[in-house]
């Protein structure tokens, strides 16, 4: 299975996504990450690489953006808001089928956007990982029983 987080930049949300959902080392699943309006090769946010660092989550990461490659790649793509859904479903309207909200794929009566910590502090970027770290295990749960 074929994974895709999408945030905006891709400097802090879906490369953290990426990072704890790659940590879990589940086989036969690859993860990646893009961004909306992402800067190609752009380096993580340092307050999304110190709370992965805090969590024991090695990481490296380059922006990419969203393209037409990728969303073929993907079996799933889960992005942080309902703005970011809107627009792959613009852009590549052929996937509509497998582009869900985050919050909306895992707990379906939940369908708010993940927090944006961009410019927040390192304590906002600790909320957005606790927040984005529920959402994993959620992810995991729903996945392994889909899969098992």
């Amino acid at each position: 299975m074929n994974i895709l987080f999408v945030c905006t930049g891709n400097t802090c949300r879906s490369p953290i996504a990426e990072a704890l959902l790659k940590s879990r080392n589940i086989d036969g699943m690859e993860v990646r990450s893009a961004g909306i309006y992402a800067t190609q090769g752009s380096l993580i946010s340092r307050n999304s690489q110190l709370v992965l660092e805090q969590e024991m989550i090695p990481f490296t990461h380059t922006s990419s953006a969203v393209d037409e490659t990728l969303v073929d790649w993907a079996d799933l793509i889960l992005t942080m808001t309902a703005s970011h859904k809107h627009a792959i479903i613009l852009g590549f309207p052929h996937a509509i089928s497998k582009v869900y909200m985050y919050k909306e794929f895992v707990t379906p009566d939940d369908v708010k956007d993940v927090s944006d910590p961009y410019g927040g502090d390192l304590f906002t970027y600790e909320n957005t990982l606790r927040e984005l770290q529920v959402l994993t295990d959620e992810l995991v749960k729903k996945l392994q029983g889909e899969m098992g």
